[in-house]
């Protein structure tokens, strides 16, 4: 066999002649999933492979010499279901590729799951469940490895009370524990203190993990940032005194790398406000609106990612964009609403309980879709539509018939007159509406293939039925859920995605129709209402996402992947950047599902292939 790895690195970059983002390496992320009596073989097309790629698919068993499956070579969706498995034997496969004649690239063999899902094993800390995961190429090998957020008792930044020390937790596909690190005393948890980003900062083949840090964490290593008997908690269990850091951690090892001072500061003149300094600032002074938090990666010069980290939304917005290049972490911009300006003054209270990144201008470089405002590459304030706080939004192609991105977003205030909207992503400007009052939930993806675009709906008082990407009324009914999405069987339609559930969308009948439950695996869901599992992405097989969530008893994550074959081809959404990046800030407060740049839906065009230029450590 040819060096995988190698093969793969020269194909990816010999093709890519438009190359401008510096993404990860992955390799072909070959699966194959038990579907019925038979098996889905599933692999990766590549955002850097040529048109003209093929591939041939072969299986081994018993150790007997390689069987082809396919008689003539495979130049559409890179599936194949195998027929003919039998279950009593040692069943592995694997795939060529080829451009032309010539050889490109074979995989290493891969076993058939005995299961219909892999199996992580956990060592989650007594008391702890596991929550919010992410995604990254920790160890240079091509492959992803999984981050997760242990969470013990928590509080919502409303509620008083002592909470548990935040605890991150590194595993490998393979189930090897990789490190642990522990936030420690002098960090709340909750959903809206710890935003943590797995990602490929510095290019050099492996993420880095990013995020707050406070006296008495504990790296991967046993290290001990800051001072280790320090306790900033007051007796309500608030934290709202004493230095605050931020820290990137070696992906492997856990180590940190780099601490620095976080910004903004809770004061701008003292490291231990006063309860009147912190409402003078913020709004107020026991910890609501000082301690949200949100965080993101963003290619702010269009060609290398950036760190994104901010502090508050209801009212005083500051979002700060940092680099971490050549073992330093040196700042880039920071937008602060209280600059003293009036221009920025209109961007306070516009944040919602996530965020987005894409590039709105099609420059080439991203935007920080900031709720109900965007923030330009340069730091610099782009627009802001003044709707206000909210608790969802989607950006998309939505309405692929209009150019650029659209948002759909939804608003908490009362009497809203523009409650649920969708809005340029560019200028802001409302293309559609609808009024109500304290909308928690919303969701835009493509349902109905009788109409050209994304459906959206939400859960609002008057809110009724779905509508299309014009804002018409096509359903007089809702979908059960509102929360997730996921792209998971044979066609373009995307499913909706409820905890741990899957149900497709019947739209002849108007009703919900569930496909997959979750339940029946021992999964159980994440974050109350808010109903996500720990991720869903693009991480195995083909383009369509894998659900990755937590048994009962949290002693495994369990990933699945779809055993549906399909007929359409499309490079890993991994490889698509607006994708990637949502993947990245999927963990971040309110859990949003991941969205595409282009329209992937019925009736789409096939989308260009992305400009990125792939990094790892063979090609450096």
């Amino acid at each position: 066999m040819k060096n995988w790895l190698i093969s793969t690195l020269v194909l990816a970059v010999s093709f890519n002649t438009i190359a401008q983002r510096q993404m990860e390496f992955l390799d072909r992320g070959l699966i194959a999933v038990p579907s019925g009596e038979d098996v889905l073989v599933s692999w990766r097309m590549l955002g850097t492979d040529p048109e003209e790629i093929s591939f041939d698919v072969f299986k081994v068993e018993n150790g007997v010499k390689a069987v082809k499956l396919n008689d003539n070579r495979l130049d559409g969706a890179t599936n194949l279901l195998d027929t003919n498995f039998k279950k009593d034997a040692d069943s592995h496969y694997f795939i060529q590729a080829f451009v032309g004649n010539e050889l490109q690239y074979e995989s290493i063999p891969v076993a058939a799951w005995d299961k219909p899902y892999l199996s992580i094993p956990l060592r989650t800390p007594v008391g702890y469940t596991a929550n919010d995961a992410s995604v990254g190429d920790l160890t240079g090998d091509g492959r992803y490895e999984i981050v997760v957020h242990m969470t013990g008792v928590g509080k919502d930044n409303s509620q008083k009370g002592m909470t548990d020390e935040p605890i991150l937790h590194a595993y490998t596909l393979d189930g090897d524990f990789l490190w642990e690190i522990n936030l420690g005393k002098n960090i709340r948890e909750g959903a809206h203190y710890t935003q943590f980003m797995v990602y490929d900062l510095d290019g050099d083949g492996s993420a880095e993990v990013a995020c707050k840090t406070a006296d008495g964490t504990i790296d991967g290593l046993g290290n001990i940032i800051g001072d280790k008997q320090a306790d900033w908690r007051n007796e309500d269990g608030y934290i709202l005194a004493g230095p605050e850091f931020l820290t990137v951690f070696n992906g492997k090892t856990g180590e940190a790398l780099a601490t620095t001072d976080f910004v903004p500061p809770r004061h701008p003149d003292t490291e231990n406000p006063t309860e009147e300094q912190l409402k003078e600032v913020w709004g107020d002074g026991y910890g609501n609106r000082v301690d949200r938090f949100l965080g993101g990666i963003a290619y702010l010069d269009g060609k290398r990612p950036s760190l994104i980290m901010s502090r508050g939304y209801y009212t005083r917005t500051v979002v700060a964009a940092w680099n971490w290049r050549d073992g330093e972490l040196n700042p880039v911009w920071t937008f602060d609403s209280q600059d003293g300006s009036a221009e920025n003054q209109k961007y306070e209270g516009q944040g919602y309980h996530s965020l987005s990144i894409a590039d709105v201008d099609r420059d080439g470089k991203d935007e920080i879709v900031f709720g109900a405002m965007v923030i330009d590459n340069d730091g610099s304030g782009l627009y802001s539509s003044g709707l206000g706080h909210g608790d969802a939004m989607h950006v998309s192609n939505i309405d692929p018939d209009r150019p650029g991105l659209e948002i759909f977003g939804i608003h908490e205030r009362p009497d809203h007159p523009h409650a649920a909207n969708l809005r340029d992503a560019l200028t802001g400007e409302i293309l559609w509406s609808f009024p109500s009052q304290d909308v928690g939930r919303g969701l835009s993806i493509d349902i109905d293939p009788r109409h050209r675009g994304y459906e959206s709906w939400a859960f609002g008082e008057g809110l009724k039925g779905v509508w299309n990407a014009k804002g018409k009324v096509i359903s007089e009914n809702q979908p059960s859920s509102s929360n997730m999405a996921v792209w998971w069987d044979g066609d373009l339609l995307r499913e909706l995605l409820d905890g741990v559930n899957i149900d497709k969308w019947d739209f002849e009948n108007s009703v919900s129709e569930r496909i997959f439950t979750g339940e029946d695996y021992n999964l159980i869901k994440n974050n109350g209402t808010k109903s996500n599992p720990c991720l869903s992405a693009d991480i195995l097989g083909d383009w369509r996402e894998e659900l990755i969530a937590r048994t009962a008893d949290n002693k495994e994550l369990r990933i699945f992947s779809t055993p549906i074959p399909t007929a359409y081809r499309l490079y890993t959404l991994m490889h698509n950047p607006h994708y990637r990046l949502s993947i990245a800030w999927q963990n971040v407060a309110y859990n949003q599902p991941p969205h595409t740049d282009f329209y992937l839906g019925e009736g789409m065009e096939m989308p260009e292939r992305p400009g990125i230029e792939v990094v790892g450590p063979l090609n450096k």
